[in-house]
């Protein structure tokens, strides 16, 4: 056996910054190099097992997002093909046809030359400028 006065002479002979160094290297071992194959297995499984249900969480946002994406243009394709049939209905009832078949279905007939009744103000000047926007 040693004596105690050899084991601190031994121990003061290594420098103390190869100790440093030495522990620092246990320390950096990872700690699954100490486990068992079977906990290693178990570990393993685990881990698959987390990484699989948060990529089926992904892929069940990534499906929900696109059935959402095809609603909204399913819808908007809706509201283009009811947006396309008002402006067709406008281009319609403001043809001058569709006002004449109007106004003839209300007893309005077209103003002939003789039955125009002009009146005539004195001292009234007609407008020169129609630049404001105003229609007599």
């Amino acid at each position: 056996m040693y004596d105690l006065k050899e084991r601190e002479d031994t121990a003061q002979s290594v420098p103390r910054r190869t100790r440093l160094v030495a522990r620092r290297r246990r320390q950096l071992y990872p700690f699954f190099f100490h486990m068992g194959p079977v906990a290693l297995c178990i570990t393993s499984v685990l881990l698959i097992g987390l990484m699989a249900v948060l990529y089926l969480s992904q892929v069940s946002q990534a499906v929900s997002a696109n059935q959402q994406l095809q609603a909204i243009n399913a819808q908007q394709a809706a509201q283009k093909r009811q947006n396309q049939d008002l402006v067709n209905i406008i281009a319609q009832e403001q043809s001058p046809a569709y006002i004449a078949a109007g106004a003839h279905k209300l007893g309005l007939v077209p103003a002939g030359p003789d039955s125009v009744q002009v009146l005539v103000v004195k001292h009234l000047l007609p407008f020169t400028n129609n630049e404001q926007g105003f229609q007599p």
